[in-house]
């Protein structure tokens, strides 16, 4: 299978035409990829953003997708994902100048080139921990707290906002375990990155579960690594091995098996193996480099937001760079406010927040959704401004497409996909291994069947969220749907099937994959027509005197005019008679007239060669 690419991503262009149309001819505009940097507004098109990285619009939205965005031409983008793109072909991007539209701070007019910023420090990385029920998500949680917590100064353990850091051999870390999978992906979703690590917790005495596999889907789709924590490493019944063969089926190699991913088998009971895994965690985030400059105005993410009763609106900030201080303006989405308090995990009222950590913010005009990217801003002036725009943007829609067939075969059609992204969910575990060699014989080398993710039980909020993201649609087997997925899917466009028939399923698969091909154009000659003669009919139109030496010359058809054997001229028919009446068709052996829309320029002995397109579905 090929890599997945969220959704749809280009459809094959010059294939399956077996005959081209001589006389017409094909205009490919040259892009040039700007070598110097380029000023981007806070919010452009996906049309004028293409034009202005130099790049085709699709070519545009395919790299949009790979972001988790699904957007047409005309959606709207924000800075963040503009220059995020235009940095992956190599563009460096300037902010912009104008006031209103700056999201930089109080650095307003400056030329901010989006590239590594020499001022930048490390920071800590930031680690979030997925895995199956009771496999000891929160126990490793609260060993890791008991093994090695930061002091006061440094920030200490968040228990009320879920999130803490440690201190490894001076290298801090910070855990944040408030995400659950919907949440996790949802911020995905809304191009926010929110973890630098995932911790998949497996149980050695279990192995790998649905949710298990779940959990692994998510981390591919934000596309981050993973360390794989086997615990209950030492129950009678464990086998780790088992675990890392289980692995292996699902193409994670860990290092002893020859691979790449990080394996460590702990105790979170007991403690045993904490030291390693921290370790292990230590020496990937310094791998990573990761980075940010403390002296800039913050940028983050919203983990979770609520309304208190008597502090208004509150929102668990994530900042991911700069600085969040005490009375700066800041936007969260559509939501803005001066920051009135912030509160870290102890309870304490702090000044402010550096890269990579997390507070409780106090200010807020209206309650955020989690996964809402948060900047700070020049002043009130600027936030305002800043809301007033993404209100109008919002006014058609998020910006993402909906993850429906018909959606699907709309992008197709716009020459954007050639690859079906699908969740299936069974009744059986049986059934999921029949489906996934239906989807391998669907695919091919044109069109690729991407199941991200395959499970026995009902639809659930979390499928419904990966779909979301990733613009799948989800094919239900034998299974029902749960409730509160059904609300999700609503809400997020998310087209959710039910079939009691495999067959059925399989069908629409192969009719979905096969329409993302362009369907062959079939050349059909239907006539030859000779030209005797040439009568004006009117100042500027000609209509040629002709007899049908064979087939027939329907009204409603193509033509080509060839002359000395080349094609002079390819058009449509304007008008047909016989005599002087106006017919649908003239057969082998008549004589009539014949008019051609934009051409007057017959010559006697011309020939007239009339034929139609017939499109062939791809089987």
């Amino acid at each position: 299978m090929a890599r997945r690419r969220s959704g749809f991503a280009g459809r094959p262009r010059g294939r399956g035409r077996r005959r081209v149309r001589p006389g017409a001819s094909a205009v490919v505009e040259e892009r040039q990829v700007p070598t110097e940097p380029i000023e981007i507004p806070a919010v452009l098109t996906v049309g004028e953003l293409a034009e202005k990285i130099g790049t085709d619009p699709v070519e545009t939205i395919k790299l949009l997708m790979r972001r988790g965005l699904m957007m047409t031409v005309n959606d709207p983008v924000d800075f963040a994902n503009a220059a995020a793109v235009a940095g992956s072909i190599g563009v460096k991007v300037l902010r912009p100048q104008e006031e209103e539209e700056s999201i930089a701070g109080d650095n307003v007019g400056a030329e901010e080139v989006v590239e590594e910023d020499p001022d930048a420090e490390l920071r800590p990385p930031i680690i979030t921990v997925l895995g199956h029920v009771d496999h000891g998500k929160t126990t490793l949680l609260d060993s890791i707290r008991g093994s090695a917590v930061v002091d006061t100064e440094a920030g200490g353990i968040t228990q009320s906002i879920g999130a803490y850091q440690v201190d490894k051999d001076g290298q801090k870390l910070t855990f944040i375990d408030t995400p659950g999978h919907e949440a996790f992906t949802m911020m995905r979703a809304r191009g926010a990155q929110v973890t630098d690590i995932v911790i998949l917790v497996v149980a050695a005495d279990d192995g790998i579960m649905p949710q298990t596999d779940e959990a692994i889907n998510h981390a591919q789709a934000a596309g981050v690594p993973m360390v794989i924590a086997i615990n209950k490493s030492d129950l009678p019944g464990a086998d780790p091995e088992r675990v890392k063969r289980e692995l292996s089926e699902r193409s994670i190699l860990v290092e002893s098996w020859g691979g790449d991913v990080v394996s460590v088998e702990v105790s979170a009971l007991k403690g045993d193996g904490i030291d390693d895994l921290l370790e292990n965690l230590t020496l990937l985030a310094e791998v990573q480099d990761l980075k940010a400059n403390p002296n800039t105005p913050g940028v983050g993410v919203c983990l979770e937001a609520h309304i208190d009763p008597s502090k208004g609106s509150l929102a668990t900030i994530l900042v991911r760079s700069g600085t969040i201080k005490l009375g700066d303006q800041i936007v969260v989405d559509k939501s803005r406010g001066r920051v009135k308090g912030l509160v870290d995990g102890y309870g304490n009222a702090v000044k402010s927040a550096g890269p990579s950590a997390v507070v409780e913010v106090m200010g807020l005009s209206s309650v955020p959704d989690p996964g809402i990217r948060v900047d700070v801003v020049a002043n009130e002036k600027t936030a305002r401004q800043i809301v007033e725009k993404r209100e109008r943007a919002d006014r058609g829609g998020d910006g993402r497409s909906l993850a429906t067939l018909s959606e699907v075969m709309r992008r197709l059609n716009a020459g954007d996909a050639e690859e079906l992204s699908a969740i299936i969910k069974t009744g059986t575990q049986g059934s999921i291994d029949a489906l996934r060699r239906s989807a391998e014989q669907v695919s091919d080398d044109e069109v690729q069947i991407n199941l991200i993710h395959a499970a026995t039980g009902p639809v659930n909020e979390s499928d419904v969220m990966l779909a979301a993201a990733s613009g799948a649609i989800i094919m239900a087997f034998e299974t029902g749907t749960q409730a509160g997925a059904e609300k999700q899917a609503g809400i997020h466009g998310v087209d959710i099937r039910q079939y009691n028939i495999i067959y059925n399923l399989v069908d629409d698969l192969r009719s979905a994959g096969r329409g993302l091909l362009a369907p062959i154009e079939n050349e059909v000659i239907l006539g030859h027509a000779v030209v005797q003669a040439i009568f004006p009919a009117g100042r500027r139109y000609r209509v040629a005197g002709v007899r049908v030496l064979d087939g027939e010359i329907p009204r409603q058809s193509s033509i080509r005019i060839k002359r000395n054997d080349e094609a002079v001229y390819t058009g449509q028919i304007a008008s047909l008679r016989h005599f002087k009446d106006d017919v649908r068709e003239l057969a082998a052996g008549l004589e009539g007239g014949v008019g051609v829309e934009g051409f007057i320029d017959f010559q006697e002995g011309d020939i007239l060669e009339v034929f139609e397109i017939q499109l062939e579905t791809r089987v």
